[in-house]
């Protein structure tokens, strides 16, 4: 793999004759690509130490585009986009200072959306949208500043919004299934059994 803005030279030497198959990956789609997998620092270096020594998945794809023929574009675009994420993969790693700080301000925005949305449909691509990462990265960095991931901090909050309206004793387990965003009462109950460790109905009854 070259290095971009650093000059190579190949010399091979062969007795009978060779044919080669160079392949330029658009730098947009180089660029593309880091910012979904969370916005890393390109180390090319560090990219093209990553396969220096071979890499299978990297010589399959080759192989493929050399017998796939020249007039297929999708296939080749496919294709770049495929060897960009798997070598940026092995070859980045994302500047710690980069990393958003556990107090800072995009962790209350993510929590805050979460505790407005308890009782209707929401995703990690929503709170990840809404706070300005991709789903990858943010999904990462929640974790590094909470401890939990978006999908257990979230089904945490319902529970324990499911355990206030318990003690409330005015709904019935499936009116609150309903209102803290769980698709039924047994999907509440299985959530609230591993957080809580006892059913619902338990919790009401203490």
């Amino acid at each position: 793999m070259a290095v971009p803005g650093v000059a190579s030279v190949r010399r091979y030497r062969s007795v009978v004759p060779l044919r080669t198959l160079q392949v330029h990956i658009p730098y947009v789609t180089v660029a593309r690509t880091a910012e979904q997998l969370g916005g890393a620092r390109i180390d090319y270096e560090r990219m093209a130490a990553a396969v220096a020594s071979g890499d299978p998945l990297v010589e399959h794809t080759l192989r493929s585009l050399g017998a796939a023929g020249e007039g297929d574009d999708l296939y080749a675009e496919s294709a770049a986009t495929f060897l960009a994420v798997h070598v940026l993969t092995r070859g980045l790693r994302p500047p710690e200072e980069s990393r958003p700080g556990a107090e800072g301000p995009w962790v209350h925005k993510a929590v805050a959306m979460m505790r407005d949305r308890l009782g209707g449909p929401l995703t990690v691509a929503d709170v990840a949208a809404e706070v300005g990462f991709s789903v990858y990265h943010f999904i990462r960095v929640f974790k590094d500043a909470t401890g939990q991931t978006p999908h257990r901090y979230l089904t945490r909050l319902r529970v324990e919004e499911a355990q206030r309206l318990l003690r409330a004793d005015g709904l019935s387990v499936a009116q609150i299934a309903t209102r803290c965003g769980f698709g039924s009462p047994g999907s509440l109950s299985t959530a609230f059994l591993r957080h809580t460790g006892v059913r619902p109905s338990a919790y009401r009854d203490q």
